[in-house]
């Protein structure tokens, strides 16, 4: 178990320094094509950082476990939007754009309830409970539908003076992509494998390894990069990191898993979407208590405590 232990964390250490590495030469290419921060966070940032997610699910939902892939996903998406945003706005107040109250935080809430309803067949009178295959692919057209907003955003947005910017060689760039993929990839082997040992071990389900340990780690990019952030006052990217990720996480990453291998739903994870939809409707009354289109202290203080009790409960269980 100490060998098992000690793979999960080189497992975890590979998905941080994969996604870190992806993001920065993504990230750089990005900048090449003048594309304002806040689609940088949405899109380039956010898909970096919710890599090692996507890698844990892919190889979750082809070995056959789809509540690791689901509890990943859903606990990932509370560990950003509860802890991480909490934690972001406790370092600051974080000052949100009125197209971010009104766009992208309802569009991670019409993720939120696009999985509920998806994956309750029982609401539609059918009696299997499972992400189909063309549940997968309604989640992926939902996804390009995201793009293109996020297109025609950066149509009309002002584009960034980059000129101040260090600029990597195209060679830098292209081994920083193709390192951190390598990373992801075995990082992500090394996670869904250890995480199953030791739910075994501790005769633990994979709903609460997924929710938990396998979350918190592929949670770790989007962490770092949100913490950063704030500290530099870029809030832009900060918020669209996270919005961003949870949108991602949902359409795409289940959506590709889905399609990929239809995954069995069990009900209880309803509790836990329920939780992730209580969070982003807080996110946007937010928005209009106290210092309004802001996150303030007091604010991501409760998000935090909010996702304490959450825990306790996952603990509990």
């Amino acid at each position: 178990m100490i060998f098992t232990s000690l793979l999960l964390i080189l497992g975890l250490t590979l998905l941080l320094k994969g996604g870190d590495w992806l993001v920065d030469g993504a990230s750089t290419l990005a900048r090449k094509y003048r594309i304002s921060e806040l689609a940088i966070g949405l899109t380039i940032v956010a898909f970096g950082t919710s890599a090692p997610e996507l890698v844990v699910n892919v190889l979750a939902s082809v070995d056959g476990h789809a509540d690791i892939a689901f509890g990943n996903v859903i606990g990932s998406n509370n560990f950003n939007l509860l802890l991480i945003l909490g934690l972001s706005g406790l370092i600051a107040p974080i000052a949100v754009g009125a197209g971010t109250v009104w766009k992208e935080i309802p569009m991670s809430l019409i993720a939120a309830v696009a999985l509920l309803l998806l994956a309750n067949d029982q609401l539609f009178g059918e009696s299997a409970l499972v992400l189909s295959r063309i549940d997968g692919v309604i989640l992926l057209a939902l996804f390009a539908l995201f793009l293109f907003y996020i297109y025609r955003n950066m149509r009309t947005e002002p584009q960034p003076d980059e000129s101040t910017k260090k600029q990597h060689s195209l060679i830098k760039t292209i081994l920083s992509i193709v390192g951190g993929l390598a990373g992801l990839i075995l990082g992500g082997r090394l996670v869904v494998d250890s995480s199953i040992e030791i739910a075994r071990f501790f005769q633990l389900s994979e709903k609460i390894i997924g929710l938990t340990i396998v979350a918190a780690g592929t949670s770790l990019p989007e962490l770092v990069t949100s913490l950063i952030a704030v500290k530099k006052k870029n809030n832009d990217l900060a918020v669209g990191n996270i919005l961003g990720s949870n949108i991602f996480n949902i359409f795409l990453i289940l959506g590709i898993s889905a399609t990929i291998r239809p995954m069995p739903f069990s009900t209880a994870f309803n509790t836990d979407i329920t939780i992730l939809l209580v969070g982003t409707v807080a996110l946007f009354v937010a928005m209009f208590t106290g210092v309004r289109k802001k996150l303030d202290r007091w604010e991501a203080a409760l998000f935090v405590a909010f996702f304490t009790g959450y825990m306790i409960y996952l603990v509990l269980q």
